[in-house]
């Protein structure tokens, strides 16, 4: 085929595609989505690319995402770079003055402001925040506790400055509703005695999107989404469902505090929570716009 012919067929497809998305359009108009951004999908330049115009799209039709980022892995390497050691505890960074002031540096400044860059570069209007603009998000510290092998006894677990989300200002963020800006926050909270606070980007997205009784809260991994023992991907479950899979060993690891976190969004009056895979092309618009989705969802 030569430059100058016009393949019918493919533009029937896409024709067929937007004719699709129409219905889904009109349902998600007005209404807010909370997607929490992070994984491969982050690192590779070609899907952060698509992401930022997926989100703005999203913006274009009427919808109101707002994007929760992560940035473990670029922590990890500015703090190996600044010769200041990480411990964890249950998968969870344990966090000191020098690490917090590192962990606030990467999220709230490059990490931030290249996913605002993105979105920019294709036509929206990002603007960059952390959970300290406006108040945005009060944390308090994250309590976790372990059992001694000897005595028996609970022990809390010092994780410095980790916490979760203890209120969050929903009325600041609803009033970017009715503007063309799309807010992309830093998992970064305030304490009430003015500390600063890293918190897991899963949980911040759960508790934005609880608190402003969200259409959805989306979560983009490095996976297909929950699978089976058969490893096939579950497209729908309830919270029964997904105790049950728990319980009997099939999910596992750092899928369970996925899961429980959203659990907990749809116990919070959020329409539905649903694990995406980042990995895949425009894996949003798929989840969002087509009949079949990109994930495994989760309602009540």
């Amino acid at each position: 085929m030569n430059s100058g012919t016009v393949d019918k067929d493919a533009l029937l497809r896409k024709a067929g595609t937007l004719t699709e998305a129409l219905p889904y359009m009109r349902r998600h108009a007005g209404k807010t989505f909370v997607i929490k951004y992070g994984g491969h999908a982050m690192g590779d330049q070609d899907l952060a690319d698509n992401f930022a115009r997926d989100i703005v799209l999203m913006k274009q039709v009427g919808m109101n995402p707002i994007v929760v980022h992560g940035g473990g892995p670029q922590i990890g390497k500015m703090l190996e770079r600044l010769k200041i050691e990480s411990s964890f505890i249950d998968g969870l960074r344990v966090t000191d003055k020098a690490t917090i002031e590192v962990v606030e540096m990467v999220l709230s400044g490059s990490i931030n402001k290249s996913i605002v860059g993105a979105i920019n570069k294709v036509g929206g209007k990002g603007v960059g925040l952390s959970g300290k603009d406006s108040n945005l998000v009060i944390a308090e510290p994250l309590r976790r506790t372990k059992k001694d092998p000897d005595s028996q006894i609970e022990q809390f677990l010092d994780l410095g400055f980790v916490g979760y989300p203890k209120n969050v200002n929903a009325d600041f963020l609803r009033m970017f509703e009715e503007s063309d800006i799309i807010p992309v926050i830093a998992p970064i909270g305030l304490g009430e005695n003015g500390d600063t606070y890293n918190i897991n980007a899963d949980t911040m997205a759960g508790a934005i999107a609880g608190a402003l009784n969200a259409e959805r809260l989306l979560l983009l991994t490095d996976i297909a989404g929950v699978l089976d023992k058969e490893k096939n991907l579950v497209a729908e479950m309830d919270e029964q469902k997904a105790n049950e899979m728990i319980e009997d060993g099939t999910i596992i690891g750092g899928m369970i505090p996925k899961i429980e976190t959203c659990i907990k969004a749809i116990h919070d009056n959020v329409g539905a929570s649903v694990i995406i895979d980042g990995r895949v092309e425009h894996a949003l618009l798929l989840e969002l716009f087509t009949e079949h989705g990109a994930g495994t969802l989760i309602q009540k």
